[in-house]
């Protein structure tokens, strides 16, 4: 456990003045909670100037350290706001926009600049099952300090659950299983230019009110530059791997057309040849339509805490089998 944690309880109730009914906002991990301000350089209105009322909607919230290491250039202010913007582009011929909360600087802890994002599974993907099911049965888990980073940057709000929130770190690992050779398996871990956290690996295992947190550590390449944001709120708003028409979905996939594989295609298709794409993400949680009163009215929630097939999703799933990672003569 890190010596700079300061182990408190920090408690936030918030009392509705229209009900009875209380929402509690208390944290499973007492850290210290970042002071944010927004930054005054970033005009938030102009960015949502175009927004319509009663359209599909994603609400998101930018956090972005003011005490990154001097050496760390993969991810600046400029960038965030640039793949920001190709986000909002790229959703827009299916319908859905993208309305910027606000864009937040604030001192971090330097000891969560680096984090293990989950903890080493321990049971490999066989032929059995395929990856959904497979992370249906053996959820991923968040470490104990991934935790406590997002307790501390991450501020109590009514919509926790249903906000997108990016945060900029400067390296983020992500631990998995993969074939060595003949019947045995390895642990390796990736680097990762951003991380989406989607409820499909983290069914009931990541809490709540994080369960909207997107973590960004390279926007530097020109194929980051673009399509990274919008890629993670894919894993996240569509709750899809890598996967595209005919290719069912693997740690790391590379083609060219869809936005959900590795490459430069922005398209998000509908029906089954576009493996309900479009159709997933309209129905996706974190997203709502402003009525005429100006309140939120906001897609029903997950009723399995989003997995793959959870039953928001109706027939907008694809049953695939999964496939052997070693010969079969073992």
């Amino acid at each position: 456990m890190k010596n700079l944690i300061n182990l408190t309880v920090v408690a936030l109730v918030v009392f509705s003045a229209c009900s009875d009914k209380k929402d509690e906002y208390v944290t499973e991990i007492g850290v210290d909670q970042v002071e944010w301000s927004e930054v005054d350089s970033i005009d938030v209105a102009e960015f949502n100037s175009d927004l319509k009322q009663g359209k599909l909607t994603i609400d998101v919230g930018v956090y972005f350290p003011s005490n990154l290491d001097e050496s760390f250039d993969k991810v600046t202010l400029f960038r965030m706001m640039k793949s920001l913007q190709a986000a909002k582009e790229i959703y827009a011929p299916v319908d859905v926009q993208i309305n910027l909360l606000w864009v937040k600087t604030g001192e971090v802890d330097p000891s969560y600049f680096a984090i293990q994002a989950n903890e080493v599974p321990g049971i490999p993907n066989t032929e059995y099952t395929n990856l959904y099911e497979h992370s249906f049965r053996n959820p991923a888990k968040l470490t104990e300090e991934t935790q406590q980073v997002f307790e501390s940057i991450v501020e109590p709000a009514p919509n926790n659950d249903r906000t997108i929130y990016l945060v900029v770190l400067q390296d983020v690992f992500y631990p998995f299983l993969t074939v060595s050779e003949g019947r045995n398996w390895m642990m390796q871990t990736v680097r990762t230019g951003g991380l989406s956290f989607p409820t499909y690996s983290y069914p009931g295992t990541i809490p709540q009110k994080h369960r909207g947190v997107i973590t960004i550590t390279n926007l530097d390449r020109t194929d980051r530059f673009r399509r990274t944001i919008a890629h993670e709120i894919g894993h996240k708003a569509i709750n899809v791997s890598h996967e595209y028409k005919d290719i069912s979905p693997q740690h790391e996939v590379y083609a060219d057309g869809g936005l959900m594989v590795y490459g430069e295609g922005e398209e998000i298709l509908s029906g089954e040849e576009g493996r309900w794409h479009v159709e997933r993400l309209h129905l996706s949680p974190f997203l709502y339509r402003m009525n005429e009163s100006g309140s939120k009215e906001w897609n029903p929630d997950y009723e399995e805490n989003g997995h793959y097939y959870d039953p928001i999703y109706g027939d907008y799933i694809i049953h695939f089998g999964g496939v052997p990672p070693i010969e079969g003569g073992w």
